[in-house]
C-alpha cells in the first residue's frame, strides 16, 4: 500500500524538477518567484517535523514527542542558542519518559 505512495511522490518531484527546467531562467529570477521559494524547504522541514512527532503507522499520537518538541519551539521563540533548544527538547524527553 505504500509504494503506490513511494512511486507517485517520486513521480510529482520528477515533474516538479522538470518543470523548473523547462521555464525561462528569467520566470525564475523574478523575486515574487523567489520569496516562495526560499520557503520550501522550510515547510518541508517542518511537515517533516509535524509527521513525526504526531503519526505513528496507525494513529495519532501525542505524548513525550510532542511536549518535547513544544519545549524546544518555546526555547526558539525566546532565541535560545540551537544547543540549549536541542539539550532543553532532550532534556524534557528524558524526564517525562522517567516520570511516565
Amino acid at each position: 500500500m505504500t509504494w503506490p505512495a513511494v512511486i507517485a511522490a517520486s513521480v510529482a518531484c520528477y515533474g516538479l524538477k522538470l518543470a523548473g527546467l523547462a521555464f525561462p531562467e528569467r520566470w525564475l529570477q523574478n523575486e515574487r518567484v523567489q520569496r516562495p521559494v526560499a520557503l520550501i524547504p522550510i515547510a518541508l522541514l517542518a511537515a517533516l517535523i509535524a509527521t513525526g512527532t504526531f503519526a505513528t503507522s496507525r494513529h495519532l499520537v501525542i505524548d513525550v514527542r510532542a511536549a518535547s518538541l513544544l519545549v524546544g519551539v518555546a526555547a526558539v521563540l525566546l532565541r535560545a542558542p540551537f544547543l540549549v533548544v536541542v539539550a532543553a527538547a532532550a532534556a524534557t524527553a528524558a524526564l517525562l519518559r522517567l516520570v511516565f
